[in-house]
């Protein structure tokens, strides 16, 4: 692209400009930079507070009862399914051909049997007459029994080749709905190989896990508050259902399920989900968030914005919390405190103050 001729005037004002900047050594005042401040509340006290997930209390995964090549599939993840509602079928050639099979094997059975009865009723009359010995019958009824045996034998075998004929399409015993898709068209499976997940949604509950020194808590708690991430204005009422005798040994944490009492049709399964232990109730102390709280070797710190200035404050913190850090001294509530970026900063220095989302409404 072609550069257009400055004009001499302009090269002028520029030149004396620079000149200017250089004979009174000054240069450009920093532009004033923005932080967020979020204000000291007091803390909430009432117990602890886990995070976990809204998940039904009967979730199972389905499998054919017999082996195969998937053929068709008829539903997807999410999907509400019906009692008996056919989910997934297997390729059917080779239990229909197992089945043929079991009805010729009946179908031999039987003439067998018919052969042999009438071999025993024909040495029966024989006996009596006196016309063969009777090691000669003996042996004639035996083979009778054998063939009687073998037809039981594949009617059996006829009512499990059908059975399992029936194997081959896969459907829930209950209303449920479809959680996860584990095999696809195509894919050769075996008896038991779980192939869908479901989930039965009338029974919701949060599954969290509770660290070891947390467990006594939450079994004496007589008050569980559920709260949801995506509407935290609605708070629910829980109680604990189930708690693991044992830790994981991967995260040293017991497993547990607080079942949901009257859930309305709004809470969803696989949502994030909050249960406080005990009431909630305003204490003595503040919570500031955990990224407020600064410590540069000489004891914890805060830095808050007063009158568009940064100044540092001395604090006491008396626990860290999953939701912040509490603080029981060094600071006053609704003090303006910097949540950000606070060691880059240096007490005195003009900075403007925006005020940062509260955690209830971050979406």
């Amino acid at each position: 692209m072609p550069t257009l001729p400055a004009h001499p005037t302009l090269l002028l004002l520029v030149a004396s400009a620079l000149l200017g900047a250089c004979r009174n050594g000054e240069t450009p005042p920093p532009p004033t930079p923005v932080v967020l401040v979020q204000p000291a509340v007091p803390a909430t006290t009432g117990g602890s507070v886990y995070t976990g997930e809204i998940r039904a209390r009967h979730e199972v995964d389905l499998a054919f009862r017999v082996g195969g090549k998937i053929a068709v599939r008829l539903v997807d993840a999410g999907a509400e399914i019906k009692p008996g509602q056919p989910l997934a079928r297997l390729d059917p050639t080779d239990l229909q051909l197992a089945a043929n099979s079991a009805r010729a094997q009946l179908a031999a059975a039987e003439s067998d049997l018919a052969t042999t009865r009438a071999e025993r009723e024909r040495y029966a009359g024989l006996l009596a007459q006196k016309f063969v010995s009777q090691a000669a019958f003996d042996a004639k009824d035996n083979l009778y029994n054998s063939s009687r045996a073998r037809l039981e034998q594949a009617r059996a075998q006829n009512e499990i080749s059908g059975n399992q004929a029936a194997y081959g399409t896969l459907s829930s015993e209950t209303p449920a709905v479809v959680t996860a898709v584990l095999a696809d068209v195509g894919q050769v499976v075996a008896a038991g190989q779980p192939v869908l997940r479901v989930a039965r949604p009338e029974e919701k509950e949060i599954a969290i896990a509770v660290p070891e020194s947390r467990v006594e808590e939450l079994r004496r708690a007589r008050h569980l508050t559920i709260s949801l991430w995506a509407a935290p204005e609605t708070t629910l009422r829980g109680e604990l259902r189930e708690l693991a005798p044992a830790a994981d040994p991967a995260t040293r944490t017991y497993a547990a399920r607080i079942r949901l009492l009257d859930p309305p049709p709004a809470v969803r399964l696989g949502m994030t989900a909050r249960a406080q232990v005990g009431e909630a109730a305003a204490g003595s102390t503040l919570l500031v968030p955990l990224s407020a709280v600064l410590d540069t070797g000489q004891g914890p710190f805060v830095r808050i914005v007063r009158d568009g200035m940064v100044a540092s404050h001395p604090v006491t913190v008396a626990r860290f919390r999953e939701d912040g850090a509490e603080l029981s001294g060094g600071l006053s509530a609704g003090e303006s405190v910097i949540i950000s970026g606070g060691l880059k900063l240096v007490d005195g220095q003009a900075v403007q103050p925006r005020a940062a989302t509260p955690p209830a409404r971050q979406r």
